[in-house]
């Protein structure tokens, strides 16, 4: 019923209690997850887990803030992502909230990365947090809108989200919409329009109400459903099969 459109899985605090984790997810009636690389060197462990569960997806990218990293080429993401488990090219994008220009080798991997999509045919997640002139920007001029993909964990405006929806990309919302400070994001879930709504838990992270300060997993995306159902005065019944129907349609090797 429900889909998990963006966790680390592979990340220590999920990975090392795996089968548990899955089974809740299963159990809360989750039944996708897309687990997200953010270093080159973890692709390996990513997409063995995705090859092993049937329920679980991969991507292939490096963050746009980690620093210390294999850097792929367009040549080495588009050759990964010919795996039919690979679903979409990222996590990429632009984060200036940690570190301080010149970060030109951000930019510079971000479009890489949107090189690849286009040359792979397969979506993009993105990350931006603190650049989103320059995210919108890099997208324009690397032509995105060519493969579309999500605004992961959004946080932005409503503008930003508009300029999103131009290019073709999905809106997806974290445990964030739940938080009692986030008014401002809350206000911007129902200007999104149904078909291009999406609900993730960017777990371990960002744990929603009533789970916050806690370790957050795939099962607890249900809670930003629960959210959006009551954002958009719909059911949550009604958010999992629209979010679940837009993440088949954006990531359509999600069988």
């Amino acid at each position: 019923m429900f889909v998990d459109s963006h966790c680390h899985l592979s990340f220590p605090e999920l990975a090392r209690d795996i089968e548990a984790v899955l089974e809740r997810m299963r159990q809360a009636q989750v039944t996708r997850a897309l687990n997200v690389c953010v270093r080159m060197e973890e692709f390996a462990p990513v997409l063995a887990l995705a090859e092993s569960h049937a329920d679980i997806f991969a991507t292939v990218g490096v963050h746009p803030d980690t620093e210390h990293s294999i850097e792929p080429t367009v040549a080495d993401l588009v050759e990964s992502a010919k795996h039919p488990k690979v679903l979409a090219i990222g996590e990429t994008g632009l984060d200036y909230y940690r570190l301080q220009d010149p970060l030109e080798w951000q930019r510079e991997r971000f479009r890489v990365h949107v090189r690849a999509a286009r040359e792979s045919g397969k979506p993009l997640v993105v990350h931006s947090r603190a650049a989103p002139d320059d995210t919108l920007r890099i997208l324009r001029e690397e032509r995105a809108q060519e493969v579309g993909g999500v605004m992961h964990c959004f946080t932005e405006n409503l503008d930003f989200a508009r300029a999103s929806l131009e290019l073709g990309f999905y809106i997806s919302f974290s445990g964030i919409v739940t938080f009692r400070n986030a008014v401002a994001l809350q206000q911007v879930v129902p200007n999104i329009p149904g078909d291009r709504l999406m609900i993730e838990t960017d777990s371990p992270y960002l744990a929603p109400v009533p789970f916050r300060g806690k370790i957050n997993e795939p099962a607890r995306v249900v809670a930003v459903a629960h959210k959006l159902a009551e954002l958009t005065g719909q059911s949550a019944e009604a958010i999992a099969a629209m979010t679940t129907a837009n993440f088949h349609r954006l990531f359509r090797g999600a069988a």
